[in-house]
């Protein structure tokens, strides 16, 4: 197996199968995993439920949610029984996985871009110069622009939001203490054109960002996040330190591919546009995906036949979607801040407030492609490291 790409799909991918037996080479162009992270790294309750996580690199558990306007006057506060959200450390956790997947037996090649193949001999260009890597299957965990998408010959995604957001300590002297650990996101169009600006505070970290369609951005996306930055809600008082990490990318929208997989090898992750249409919400989407791919691969390879990489079907899961890819299309049609303001006041209502509930607060992040036991799988493989 040759796995592309060393983010949270490729690094799951890559350590599942290598726990079932197979040899697998992880390849990455980053000469380090613990740099360049472009995720926000929220979890949700349903994920942290169903895979074991290193609990040392996960925030605390955020239970508030905060809707506001354009004006962030009169927002939809919305709190639940449970803990909802918990946000990664991406750069701790990135080594932790890697740590686990070599263990397992995967050989992790740094510095290593992919180029093409022919067959089942597949171009790389590490350190050295130019490899070869002879691989039965490939599996494209290389983002929302995968080149093994295209090399393979399989969809890519179309529809990307660009997000950028800055991400800082606070000091437990910078907080009131009355402050409670939220979730603040904002419809304004004018920063957020077609999605959401959002404030996340759990207590440790603020992150602050803004995202939407590309071509709406008439100054820059940079310019909207500093815009942004000056006003956002949920940070009065809180001081802003030097040392800033600032995270930015693409992020697909558009939905599960239709066509994920072929004889040759299948896509995770972003490459797979595993990313629920309406909140953008990726880390839950991507794990449950390369369980499966997982699941399909080693029945490939256990059985010589590229045949069984037809279960692995985009279109059969991507129906399941049709609500929020309905959805979707309705908030890249939020152009001006008075719809915006009315699209908030809606959430006021018992109905909405109700509706927002199970969209934010639910466990229909994304469909299981098929039975896994993935908490199950990696406790054993804690428990050898």
């Amino acid at each position: 197996m040759l796995v592309v790409g060393a983010g949270l799909a490729g690094l799951w991918t890559a350590t599942e199968l290598a726990w079932r037996g197979h040899d697998v080479v992880l390849a990455d162009r980053r000469t380090r995993l613990d740099t360049t992270v472009r995720t926000t790294g929220i979890f949700v309750r349903r994920t942290l439920e169903d895979f074991d996580l290193p609990p040392e690199h996960l925030g605390p558990p955020i239970r508030r949610m905060v809707l506001y306007p354009p004006s962030h006057r009169d927002p939809v506060t919305l709190d639940s029984r449970h803990d909802e959200f918990r946000v990664g450390d991406m750069a701790a956790l990135y080594l932790e996985l890697a740590a686990r997947a070599a263990v397992a037996g995967v050989r992790l090649e740094l510095g290593t871009r992919y180029l093409g193949s022919r067959g089942d001999v597949h171009q790389l260009h590490g350190p050295g110069g130019p490899v070869e890597a002879r691989a039965t299957f490939v599996v494209g965990a290389d983002g929302a622009r995968s080149a093994v998408a295209r090399e393979l010959g399989l969809d890519r995604n179309r529809e990307l939001l660009v997000g950028a957001e800055e991400v800082f300590e606070v000091p437990p002297s910078g907080r009131r203490p009355d402050t409670v650990p939220a979730f603040h996101c904002v419809l304004d169009p004018r920063l957020a054109p077609g999605y959401l600006a959002w404030v996340l505070d759990d207590g440790q970290h603020a992150h602050v960002g803004v995202a939407g369609y590309p071509d709406r951005y008439p100054h820059g996306l940079r310019d909207a996040l500093r815009r942004f930055a000056a006003t956002a809600p949920g940070l009065a008082g809180v001081p802003v330190p030097d040392a800033v990490e600032r995270r930015a990318g693409p992020i697909p929208v558009g939905g599960l591919l239709r066509r994920v997989a072929g004889p040759r090898g299948l896509l995770v992750g972003d490459a797979a546009g595993a990313v629920s249409p309406l909140t953008a919400g990726g880390l839950d989407p991507c794990l449950r995906l390369s369980a499966h791919a997982a699941d399909v691969l080693d029945r490939a390879l256990r059985t010589g036949d590229r045949r069984e990489l037809a279960a692995y079907d985009g279109a059969a899961l991507r129906a399941r979607f049709r609500g929020r890819l309905t959805m979707r299309r309705g908030l890249s049609l939020v152009r001006t801040p008075a719809v915006a303001a009315a699209s908030v006041a809606a959430l006021r209502t018992p109905p909405g407030r109700a509706a927002a509930r199970r969209i934010l607060f639910g466990h229909g992040s994304f469909p299981d492609p098929a039975p896994v036991s993935p908490k199950i799988a990696l406790a054993a493989q804690a428990r050898q490291v």
